[in-house]
């Protein structure tokens, strides 16, 4: 048996496929892997017509996706494949927000931003998944490959106003988490959880939807949601946030760089140290009722999750 691969090394004309390209992200990835690579990208979008800032060519290919249809994400990878033969590295950066009351938000929009921002991933994933394994292995071919799924600091730390948006994003990550451990290690398929701070896009603008408010917490003076609706219209909250040119080197900066390909990947100062902080407020919330915790359960219980975890990590 072949000796598992160490890391992953991008392949010389490696084949993106990168789903919402339209605008933010994705629009800024799909311009750096085309302008300063000679990589190769699937660029897709529901409106094909929003993609018009890149050109047709030899190593750009436009696809109309909606990762909420089956249908059209198995479309999607056919016309990759058919193009290229193969996908090496996948980025579902689909998505969009609804902030807001959580009360206040109906039934319809709490689950749609879910099934476009979890559910979709998912459905992807699983459609590229046998792609990496078995499609790019044929022909002499390298088996293997990325996703990285582009989650927030939203996706690790939670803020008032945004319950479903953060919902999702959490269900990203440890979908995420635990697909990455059933990877068998000489299949080479890697995963990596993106995780943005403030971004200079137009996701503050286009891509939130903010419905009425629920007038028990709009006439309530400590309501952190008004807070937090403030922020996002404050011109100087908005002047510290990353460039989407910096997030996208650094995304592919992840990905050809070679070696350990990072489970989580904080960009930006506001996002490492919100989840710094989120993660030390936990160790002392945890040390707290440590002994509480421990009087539960046998230490049998702790030795077999001590080996399970061992075991995924290899």
């Amino acid at each position: 048996m072949a000796a598992a691969p160490v890391g992953f090394q991008l392949p010389e004309g490696a084949v993106w496929f990168i789903t919402g390209c339209s605008t933010g992200i994705g629009r800024a990835l799909v311009q750096h892997i085309a302008s300063k690579t000679s990589d190769r990208v699937v660029a897709t979008a529901r409106n094909p017509q929003a993609l018009s800032y890149v050109d047709d060519n030899d190593r750009v290919l436009k696809v109309a996706l909606d990762v909420k249809s089956k249908t059209s994400i198995d479309a999607a990878v056919t016309q990759a494949l058919q193009k290229f033969g193969r996908i090496d590295v996948v980025v579902n950066n689909a998505g969009y927000n609804v902030l807001g009351d959580t009360e206040a938000i109906s039934d319809e929009a709490a689950r749609a931003v879910v099934d476009t921002d979890f559910w979709g991933m998912v459905d992807v994933t699983r459609r590229v998944l046998p792609v990496l394994r078995e499609t790019n292995a044929e022909n002499g071919g390298k088996q293997g490959g990325l996703v990285m799924n582009v989650s927030s600091m939203g996706g690790f730390v939670g803020y008032p106003g945004n319950a479903f948006y953060h919902s999702a994003k959490f269900a990203m990550e440890g979908f995420t988490e635990s697909v990455a451990k059933e990877m068998p290690p000489d299949w080479n398929i890697h995963f990596s959880i993106i995780e943005p701070g403030g971004v200079e896009t137009n996701f503050a603008t286009t891509s939130i939807q903010i419905p009425d408010r629920h007038p028990a917490y709009e006439s309530n003076p400590h309501s952190a949601t008004t807070f937090m609706l403030g922020l996002m219209h404050n011109p100087e909250i908005l002047k510290n946030f990353a460039r989407v040119e910096d997030v996208a080197a650094a995304m592919y900066g992840i990905a050809s760089r070679g070696g350990k390909i990072p489970l989580r990947v904080p960009l930006g100062p506001d996002a490492w140290s919100a989840i710094q902080a989120d993660v030390e407020q936990l160790r002392v919330d945890i040390e707290a009722i440590k002994d509480l915790s421990m009087s539960v359960g046998s230490k049998e219980q702790l030795e077999l999750l001590k080996a399970l975890d061992a075991k995924s990590k290899k």
